[in-house]
């Protein structure tokens, strides 16, 4: 499975979050695209209309398996997606800013 380590990610890549609505509001990574796995394949399209057309996506969850799941399926679908390793927990480990839904200091669930 392609991965990447959250000290490889720089500011303006894109970040596709695949946690639900409670871990999203609680905290998330500010600009990254917010589609929970459960409503993943009907929203499918918003993903495909906000990537960049020759960029890689980057998806996170809480600690890599949802992530994982949707990554493998990205890649079936010829999408250059890499799994963040460790997720939002070691995200937030690593000093990497978490912002809540009104843009204060977040925290991750």
């Amino acid at each position: 499975m392609p991965t990447a380590q959250v000290t490889d990610l720089e500011d303006g890549d894109f970040l596709l979050d695949v946690r639900e609505d409670d871990e999203w509001q609680a905290g998330h990574v500010a600009g990254a695209l917010h589609i929970p796995i459960s409503e993943f394949v009907a929203r499918y399209g918003e993903l495909t209309e906000a990537a960049p057309q020759d960029g890689r996506v980057h998806v996170i969850c809480r600690s890599g398996g949802r992530s994982a799941q949707v990554t493998m399926y990205l890649v079936q679908q010829g999408i250059d997606a890499v799994n963040v390793d460790g997720g939002m927990q070691v995200w937030a480990a690593a000093g990497r800013p978490v912002v809540n839904e009104k843009g204060e200091p977040g925290h991750v669930i």
